[in-house]
């Protein structure tokens, strides 16, 4: 992507930011125009615009000819407000610019009179930086809010010249369902390193037949940056990978907001110091977290009786040091604010916390990262998270209950945690769609078990990888899958439920265990 690797190797992100725009900003200024931040914002839904300052942007003269009746939207993704009740963002994307884009709202498919006017977000990628030439890629955003809790809604995106209100647009209508007000009874699916590929879409074809309020997305999302090393080496960046993610993913994201957690492969030092501001222009996200700034991945948002949290292991890991220590601490003390916010909630029965690196992993690829255990680990204890959710490592991965990095309870499959009294479960559900990794012991899963007292594993530490022998490796399968979790609220003093699944590709059950707490 532009930094040559002896270079990069000692490099941060922000660095690397610097050293690309000094390389490239000049021949961008001169063939392109000045670069500018494209943000139209208005409606009854929207509150303002929020501004991409780190986003490079370009703008192009030739976007007064375009004729939009020839140009259709494409990779629709919705994502919740930090108010899940009553915030949604509908966010697409088109091909070539257009003009006035816009978004029907309203309760029936042939009452789409509200109209609310978007912000699109123009994302210049010049030749020379990765594999892909010169070109611009167009995102489109409408955050509607003051929606009505529990409430499903008929949508569809369009600008000038395309109006999804017209008869031969109907099959264009798109559909979103906002969370309750009160506690009740759903479903969530999460996986991590989706990228674009058979496997991916397969996942998403499984995921839509689940019925998911919501879908978490653990980090490494399209794989645009192969690597994956926050290096930003010359071969393989292609930004063009999105528009295709973007494309395989709109089957189930324009109808289950598709909620992102930034991941090694989502550093793109292009765009910005962060490395996100690629990111930033193509999703819109809650905006509740520590540091919009820096960590625009960081965020929570309450469905029903649960609290989920999105965190940053960019920010803490050790083994692609990347961006290491870019929030200077303000992550970590956000996040026990979080905790302990919902703990004392009586509306709050379950924490789910997700992200990137695994705190627990046994794969030979990348196996534990040692700055999740040291920052957040203490943390997940203290608070009694009742699950954590990661991806990173390309497999299938379930751990007894855990406290102090020891078995506290044995959870064979189909049995029940108790994390107010005994430890954190956690989940690696890192099979998506990329190609698998590997584990030193046998598979072993619902209908294939092949139990072990011990597996040969290792620890990613600032001083680099340290060996372990671990006994916390319950449930291990190597090929494509996803978790399923059906939440079961409960009256007050009895047990309410999360019932987690493992789902293969093939549709078959691998793993399933619960997790229960008393009702508030």
């Amino acid at each position: 992507m532009g930094v040559p690797d002896q270079l990069a190797e000692r490099m941060s992100m922000a660095e690397q930011h610097e050293y690309l725009r000094a390389r490239f900003s000049r021949r961008t200024m001169i063939r392109g125009g000045a670069v500018t931040l494209g943000a139209v914002t208005g409606g009854a839904f929207v509150p303002g615009a929020v501004a991409q300052a780190a986003t490079p942007t370009r703008t192009f003269a030739s976007a007064a000819t375009v004729d939009g009746s020839l140009v259709a939207p494409f990779g629709r993704h919705l994502a919740y407000g930090a108010d899940a009740r009553t915030e949604m963002t509908i966010s697409w994307q088109v091909p070539v610019a257009v003009k006035k884009p816009f978004v029907r709202i309203g309760a029936h498919p042939w009452d789409l009179s509200r109209k609310i006017e978007a912000e699109v977000r123009t994302l210049y990628t010049p030749a020379g930086v990765g594999a892909s030439g010169d070109h611009t890629q167009y995102y489109v955003h409408a955050k509607l809010s003051h929606l009505k809790p529990g409430r499903t809604y008929y949508y569809g995106v369009g600008h000038q010249g395309f109006d999804p209100a017209e008869a031969h647009l109907a099959g264009t209508l798109g559909t979103f369902t906002t969370a309750p007000a009160h506690k009740k009874p759903f479903t969530f699916t999460a996986f991590g390193d989706q990228g674009v590929s058979y496997h991916g879409l397969a996942n998403d074809s499984l995921i839509l037949g689940q019925n998911p309020a919501f879908h978490l997305h653990a980090g490494d999302i399209a794989y645009a940056d192969p690597a994956g090393q926050g290096k930003s080496a010359d071969t393989g960046f292609d930004s063009r990978v999105w528009d295709q993610f973007l494309a395989q993913t709109e089957s189930v994201a324009m109808s289950v907001p598709w909620m992102v957690s930034y991941g090694n492969h989502d550093m793109e030092a292009w765009y910005s110091p962060n490395g996100y501001g690629g990111e930033e222009a193509r999703f819109t996200l809650p905006d509740n977290g520590p540091d919009k700034k820096n960590l625009p991945g960081v965020y929570s948002f309450v469905h029903g009786n649960t609290a989920i949290i999105s965190l940053d292991p960019n920010d803490v890991s050790f083994e692609i040091p990347a961006n290491l220590g870019i929030s200077g601490g303000t992550q970590t003390k956000w996040f026990e604010a979080q905790l302990k916010k919902y703990r004392a909630s009586k509306d709050i029965d379950f924490i789910v916390v997700f992200f990137h690196h695994c705190a627990y992993c046994t794969s030979t690829a990348h196996a534990s990262e040692g700055g999740v255990r040291q920052e957040w680990v203490p943390l997940f204890e203290k608070y009694t998270v009742d699950l954590v959710i990661n991806g990173h490592n390309h497999q299938y991965e379930r751990t007894d209950v855990i406290k102090g990095d020891k078995v506290v309870k044995k959870l064979p499959i189909g049995e029940t945690a108790y994390p107010e009294t005994e430890g954190v479960v956690y989940v690696t559900a890192g099979a998506a769609g990329r190609s698998l990794y590997a584990f030193t012991a046998p598979d072993s899963y619902e209908g294939h078990l092949n139990e072990v007292d011990s597996v040969a594993s290792f620890i990613n530490t600032k001083d680099g990888k340290v060996n372990e022998t671990v006994a916390w490796s319950r449930v291990r399968y190597l090929n494509y899958s996803f978790l399923r979790v059906d939440v079961e609220p409960a009256p007050r003093g009895h047990y309410a439920k999360l019932k987690v699944s493992g789902i293969a590709e093939t549709g078959d059950r691998i793993d399933h265990f619960t997790v229960a707490r008393k009702a508030k």
